[in-house]
């Protein structure tokens, strides 16, 4: 079991380390359609995650509520949207195409902060990860090894257009290839740091467990509706952006279902 855990929470991680990886062999600035589909795309598995592997299990899991079932996973729900609108005033940061920082005035590069705001993505990412397996290891019933799985392995499609949204405009700005390429990896070191202490966590409050379900669902939520649909939408009009949020939609949505 605890190889089958090793290799849930690694996957994201190489996920975004390929993606950052793009840096050595594609064109030095990334297309604005093509940054626009992969965000997209990122955003559609986010959501699709957040419902079918979060939410509908945390109020699986709290069916001895009868009609109040959805209590924990509402609860849980906002505690994690207001947790990333926490850090995200707390933590200064950049977004891609963006001149102004947000959160508190620092000294910090630009490029120190174009990573912070990957990170900041990737936390609940890596947090929904580790409560999955959380209760896999605590013998949920309602999780499965695949279902886990298919939830990392969903996380690990999505992180590879992250990947080389952070690696890729930071060599169109000048930077060595390697120096951007392990950029990129840095952005994605919170996840399997996120998932191992979420997993500690979640151990020692096993009957949280739906809140904790829920709430990544809310904070990876936050980070789709404040700042990947905003991105894939900025600029001259185009529908490519929705289009790929459809299919990362479809393709979270289909694994969960088939592995689950």
């Amino acid at each position: 079991m605890l190889v089958e855990v090793a290799k849930g929470l690694a996957l994201p991680f190489i996920g975004t380390s390929l993606g950052a990886a793009c840096v050595f062999f594609m064109k030095s600035k990334m297309n604005r359609a093509v940054q626009r589909m992969l965000t997209g795309f990122a955003a559609g598995v986010m959501v699709a995650a957040s419902i079918w592997s979060l939410l509908i299990p945390a109020m699986e899991q709290s069916e001895g509520m009868g009609i109040f079932a959805f209590v924990p996973a509402a609860a849980g729900f906002w505690i994690g949207i207001f947790f990333l609108l926490m850090l995200d005033h707390l933590i200064p940061h950049l977004h891609m195409n963006s001149k102004d920082a947000e959160g508190p005035k620092s000294k910090v590069g630009k490029t120190t902060m174009l990573v912070l705001a990957v990170a900041l993505h990737n936390i609940p990412e890596g947090m929904a990860v580790g409560v999955v397996y959380a209760g896999l290891l605590a013998g949920n019933a309602q999780i499965t090894v695949l279902g886990a799985m298919a939830l990392s392995i969903g996380i690990a499609i999505q992180n590879f257009p992250e990947g080389a949204i952070v690696s890729m405009p930071l060599r169109a700005e000048g930077m060595k290839k390697p120096k951007a390429f392990l950029c990129g990896v840095l952005s994605g070191v919170v996840e399997p740091i996120g998932a191992v202490l979420t997993i500690l966590a979640a151990g020692a409050i096993e009957k949280a467990l739906p809140y904790l379900l829920a709430f990544a669902a809310g904070a990876m939520m936050y980070v789709v509706v404040e700042e990947l649909i905003p991105e894939m939408s900025e600029g001259e009009h185009s529908d490519i952006g929705t289009i790929f949020f459809a299919i990362g939609f479809t393709v979270m949505m289909s694994l969960d279902v088939a592995l689950g």
